[in-house]
């Protein structure tokens, strides 16, 4: 289904609600507008330009072919208007009158465009302006619309209160953990399992998919309609009673591709609020004996997307160069090099925290490179040079602890690969000719969690790229897109809070930090009190944003009440001028 989407994306995703005196404010495409409760129908006696703001938020309900927003058209206009035409997601919409007579008028509506929703529910940000040509006719007394463009024109305060954004879960290369894929969905309570499950199967979007894995593809399907455990078909998915999933197709399936579909499902299901059990079946038998009962989280819980490997790792920082550990009692100064360099510019850990990624002032002079990359042991403080350069970006892992990421001389993106065994390291070329052409400077990279996923700073805007394997191993950076459209100010700085957020610095003193979401759809500003623009560094984990302003270096915590929720200073680098190094 597509359609126009009329306003703008806000979200804190993952995140708790902000009151009034730190909620977030209006940055470019983000609004604090509240989703009105109720769609419209047509009032008796309305005004077209009324009339036709009305028919723009009625159309956010799809139900029976856009029946709600049929009412405002005359029968003929009805009859021919394809609503499945296109989706195009705009805000601050103008009505304008250009004609009007006793039973004729015609209207413009403009408005700014912030994206389009595409079939299967997935969202894609785009900037530009809207115009469409309206025209009225008065039946019996009452205005309707009798000229409009093919497609939906839907109002996104009333979008957001009508969809759900949901995710479906693909397995990532190694199988390891599973991916999102954000969707947006219309769905009843009861249909909300069988939605997303049809999802499934039908398959990731067509830029993620060379990056993931789909165990319900390759001929799964339903053998049978989606019911309670029990067996019962009515308020499926809805309270208590888990969920019972007849699947066909899969009963050649190795215990580890079952192992993985499970989790693919339970995870789906799961962070969409429909409850387990999740009685799973493949023709009519148990995936798994095992769990014959149904399925739980717990139950795939080494995949869970939520999870942070480097959580118990905790928080270090780079202080007059060096790197140090923060703790209650103060910091430490890590082993080694790392530890005692006083060269450091930019530093990532290994989201096990064994190893460290620095890039490090050389003290050369011109023309001799300005910067290093060094790769060693955290523990052991030993550290080799992988490669110099005149720039290089903050370091980046992949999630394995084998790969570093980062940028030379702002458009050369390379792997730099270390042998387990001997440490050794060497240096290969990234494809990242998609990016490469968005602009002239890359200042920021930051892989994902999951490894699936890229967050780029070019030229000051946020782009999110695919990570994909080419034929023969290398890799390259693929399908990038702008998901912070409306940002306003140039990004500074960037990382993943979780899978489905990037947290962005921004070069503003009103909201200097913000999250947006993968997709492009929404975007909040965090709160800005106690913080000093410029804000130069970010660095989060799914619980906790860390930054560095001209001043020192905070932390917001996101599960804090909602009247407590500002950013507070690190406990040892208080009054320090220091960046943020989380895993990663």
């Amino acid at each position: 289904m597509l359609a126009v989407l009329v306003a703008a994306v806000t979200v804190a995703a993952g995140c708790a609600s902000v009151p009034s005196s730190s909620a977030p404010q209006a940055i470019g495409t983000i609004s604090r507008e509240a989703p009105e409760s109720s769609v419209p129908e047509p009032t008796a006696g309305r005004e077209p330009d009324l009339l036709l703001r009305d028919f723009v938020k009625a159309s956010t309900n799809p139900a029976n072919r856009h029946l709600a927003a049929r009412q405002f058209l005359t029968p003929e206009v009805s009859g021919r208007w394809d609503d499945e035409a296109s989706a195009i997601i705009v805000d601050k919409v103008d009505v304008f009158v250009e004609t009007r007579s006793t039973n004729r008028a015609t209207y413009t509506i403009r408005a700014n465009k912030v994206g389009q929703l595409q079939p299967g529910g997935l969202y894609e940000a785009e900037d530009g302006n809207f115009e469409a040509r309206i025209g009225f006719e008065r039946i019996g007394g009452e205005w309707r619309i009798n000229e409009l463009p093919q497609g939906v024109i839907m109002d996104r305060a009333q979008f957001l209160n009508t969809y759900q954004r949901k995710s479906l879960y693909f397995v990532d290369p190694t199988g390891a953990t599973v991916v999102p894929d954000p969707r947006w969905v219309y769905a009843e309570p009861d249909q909300m399992a069988a939605q997303l499950v049809g999802l499934l199967i039908e398959g990731p979007k067509s830029a993620l998919a060379p990056a993931v894995r789909n165990e319900l593809g390759d001929g799964v399907s339903l053998r049978a309609p989606i019911t309670k455990a029990d067996g019962r078909s009515a308020g499926v998915g809805v309270g208590l009673g888990g969920v019972r999933i007849d699947l066909q197709g899969v009963r050649g399936m190795d215990p580890q591709s079952k192992s993985l579909l499970a989790a693919q499902l339970v995870w789906t299901l799961a962070n969409a609020e429909v409850a387990g059990p999740y009685v799973l079946l493949a023709d009519g038998q148990p995936l798994d004996e095992r769990f014959a009962d149904g399925w739980t989280t717990a139950d795939v819980a080494s995949m869970n997307p939520l999870a942070t490997a480097g959580a118990a790792v905790g928080l270090h920082a780079l202080r007059d160069g060096a790197l140090v550990s923060v703790t209650e009692n103060g910091v430490v100064p890590s082993p080694g090099f790392f530890g005692n360099s006083g060269r450091l510019r930019a530093a990532s850990l290994s989201q096990d925290g064994r190893l460290v990624a620095a890039v490090a002032d050389t003290g050369r002079p011109p023309p001799d490179p300005a910067n290093t990359l060094m790769v060693g042991g955290y523990e052991t403080g030993d550290a080799e040079p992988a490669l110099e350069s005149g720039a290089i970006t903050r370091p980046t892992w992949n999630p394995d602890g084998s790969v570093i990421w980062t940028t030379v001389n702002g458009n050369h993106v390379v792997r730099v690969l270390r042998e387990p065994g001997t440490g050794r390291l060497s240096v290969v070329d990234v494809d990242a000719g998609a990016v490469t052409a968005l602009g002239s400077t890359i200042t920021e990279l930051r892989l994902s969690r999951d490894g699936v996923r890229a967050a780029i700073i070019v030229d000051g805007k946020v782009y999110l790229a695919i990570v994909t394997e080419l034929p023969g191993g290398g890799y390259a950076l693929t399908s990038p897109r702008a998901i912070a459209v409306g940002l306003g100010s140039p990004a500074l700085s960037l990382d993943w809070s979780d899978g489905e957020t990037v947290v962005v610095a921004r070069a503003a003193s009103d909201i200097p930090v913000v999250q947006v979401t993968v997709d492009g759809s929404r975007m909040d500003a965090l709160p800005s009190r106690n913080l000093t623009a410029p804000v130069v560094a970010v660095d989060a984990t799914p619980t906790t944003e860390f930054v560095a302003d001209s001043r020192a270096v905070f932390q917001l915590n996101n599960m804090d009440p909602a009247g407590d929720r500002y950013w507070r200073e690190v406990p040892g680098l208080t009054g320090v001028k220091a960046i943020p190094v989380l895993p990663g």
